[in-house]
C-alpha cells in the first residue's frame, strides 16, 4: 500500500466545489480520490504533450531524408572523442 503523507491544499470557489463533488458523487469517490485522479491525470498529460515532438507532413518527410543519409566522417569529431573529458565527477 502506498503512504499518502503529503498534503495538498488548494482554494476554490463555492461553485468550483459544488461542482467537484457532483462529480465526485457521480463516479462514487470521494472528492480527494476523484481530484488527485483528475489532477494527476491531467499533470501527465500536460508532461507528454511538452515532451512530444510534433512536425508537420513535410517537416518530418526532411527529418526522415536527414536521418537516411550516409553519415559523414569528420576526422576532428575522431580527435575529440580520443582527448580526456572536461567533465568531472
Amino acid at each position: 500500500m502506498t503512504v499518502k503523507d503529503k498534503r495538498l491544499e488548494l482554494r476554490v470557489t463555492g461553485e468550483q466545489k459544488d461542482l467537484i463533488e457532483q462529480a465526485a458523487a457521480l463516479e462514487g469517490r470521494s472528492v480527494t480520490d476523484f481530484s488527485t485522479h483528475a489532477l494527476t491525470e491531467h499533470a501527465h498529460e500536460v508532461i507528454r504533450r511538452e515532451h512530444q515532438l510534433t512536425l508537420d507532413a513535410e517537416l518530418f518527410d526532411a527529418f526522415r531524408a536527414e536521418l537516411d543519409r550516409p553519415a559523414e566522417v569528420l576526422p576532428g569529431l575522431a580527435d575529440l572523442f580520443r582527448r580526456p573529458t572536461v567533465f568531472r565527477d
